[in-house]
């Protein structure tokens, strides 16, 4: 089994970084693979709206001038998802949000087939405040995609403001390795019912509209 996590701060080694390490060597010692893939630092444009990635339903955004396409194989071969994100003004940073979009958008165009039933998990690095709304916001994306998710035993939430002052934070230090095992333990679970007769529900056709008569 493998976890993909992606650090959306712009800093390859800041404070969203080490909680992320911290979950992943939680993982790891359950022999699960763990991978950062660090996007935050990369140009990444914004949805377009254009609609492409819905006609051809092939897994790709019709942008191609970026790393949105190149990572999707990797969102695909992993059983488990971790989003990582700085606080910037009480949100989502600017690249990880355009990057979210477009593979949500994708995923989406062909029936969530990126994210469906993957374990999904959130983590957000924050100086001061702001940091539930952020986490709130990346939730939106796991849930979203039918994904089954992986808490803690708090907000998953970690402080600090130079990189690596998070280790500092000794909740936020257990927040991430309980995030961790509980992650682990829901894969687990997830590949052991796979030997029994339960089969997952099927997808259903996504139905959409809007509400003008």
């Amino acid at each position: 089994m493998k976890v993909l996590a992606i650090n959306g701060s712009p800093k390859k080694e800041g404070n969203t970084y080490h909680a992320l390490t911290m979950l992943g060597k939680q993982l790891e010692k359950e022999n699960i693979d763990f991978e950062i893939l660090h996007i935050g630092n990369k140009a990444i444009q914004g949805c377009l709206g254009c609609g492409k990635c819905y006609k051809m339903k092939n897994n790709q955004c019709g942008i191609t001038t970026d790393i949105v396409n190149e990572s999707i194989p990797k969102i695909l071969e992993a059983d488990g998802i971790v989003l990582g994100s700085p606080v910037h003004f009480s949100g989502i940073s600017g690249t990880m949000k355009s990057f979210l979009d477009r593979v949500w958008y994708v995923s989406s165009s062909n029936n969530n087939s990126l994210f469906h039933h993957k374990v999904g998990a959130a983590v957000v690095a924050v100086r001061r405040s702001g940091g539930s709304a952020t986490l709130d916001s990346l939730y939106h994306y796991l849930a979203y995609s039918e994904m089954i998710l992986a808490t803690s035993n708090y907000w998953n939430i970690i402080h600090g403001t130079t990189p690596a002052e998070a280790e500092q934070d000794t909740e936020g230090v257990q927040i991430m390795e309980t995030l961790g095992n509980n992650m682990a333990w829901i894969m687990k679970m997830k590949e052991a019912s796979a030997t029994l007769s339960l089969e997952e529900p099927e997808i259903p056709n996504k139905i959409m509209m809007n509400f003008i008569r």
